[in-house]
């Protein structure tokens, strides 16, 4: 497997004592690159933590998380965010939209944090892909749900990272919205080579994905390639969740 990002021995453990929760115990587990992988798996099986220290977002207690060949526990605070700035994109169940910025400008933020000027023909393709080419001048809070968060999709490929990390994306948005968003994904995939991996609890948005990787009790327990909506309600039922 060609592995844009790969998990080695992640140990992740929260509290002390009576309180102390293993959350991520001993899992290795890769992620394809130009592949969208789903990670589900019961409430509390560390689905979340293992998305936020791929991501960057939260260190390990233990092991290594690589993007590329980096090692990202070696690296120091402002590498570390460096590289989440130029290798990897994400998109939040919350859109995390800046309300004063029109759409245009949220999508080319990380761009502009950045120093650096969009590249025009990109970002066409982009808006292009995700729908928004007549909704650019409009601010979030005149756009709707699904809107937003194709901005923020935009906003996350824009940048063109090696790398999208989406946390429970359609959570908050209605099945026609969700539907939308999933497709954009699916095609960013296809069509550009994107890898993302996207955390979710739903059944159907995961179907979009190549592979889904199950965890419980912060271990893999088990895959599917080519996943249906169905196969995928089988596995969960066997988990529990």
């Amino acid at each position: 497997m060609n592995a844009a990002v790969r998990v080695e021995n992640a140990v992740k453990i929260y509290g002390e004592g009576d309180t102390r929760v293993t959350a991520l115990d001993d899992l290795t587990v890769s992620f394809e690159r130009g592949k969208f992988t789903a990670i589900m798996g019961p409430s509390g099986s560390g689905k979340s933590t293992l998305l936020h220290c791929v991501a960057g977002l939260d260190s390990l207690t233990d092991g290594c998380v690589y993007i590329g060949d980096v090692c990202l526990g070696d690296l120091s605070d402002k590498a570390l965010t460096l590289l989440r700035r130029e290798k990897v994109g994400f998109i939040f169940q919350s859109f995390n939209l800046i309300p004063t910025l029109d759409a245009e400008e949220n999508i080319t933020l990380p761009i502009d944090i950045a120093g650096n000027d969009p590249d025009r023909a990109w970002f066409d393709t982009v808006v292009d892909t995700v729908g928004l080419r007549d909704r650019l001048s409009h601010r979030p809070s005149e756009l709707s749900g699904g809107q937003q968060q194709r901005v923020a999709a935009a906003r996350a490929l824009v940048s063109r990272p090696e790398i999208i990390f989406a946390d429970e994306p359609s959570g908050n948005l209605d099945s026609k919205s969700s539907a939308e968003l999933l497709g954009v994904m699916r095609r960013a995939v296809d069509e550009f080579g994107q890898t993302i991996v996207m955390v979710t609890h739903d059944a159907h948005a995961a179907s979009y994905a190549d592979r889904v990787v199950f965890l419980a009790d912060g271990k893999q327990s088990g895959e599917l390639i080519d996943p249906t909506a169905d196969r995928i309600l089988e596995h969960l039922k066997s988990l529990g969740g």
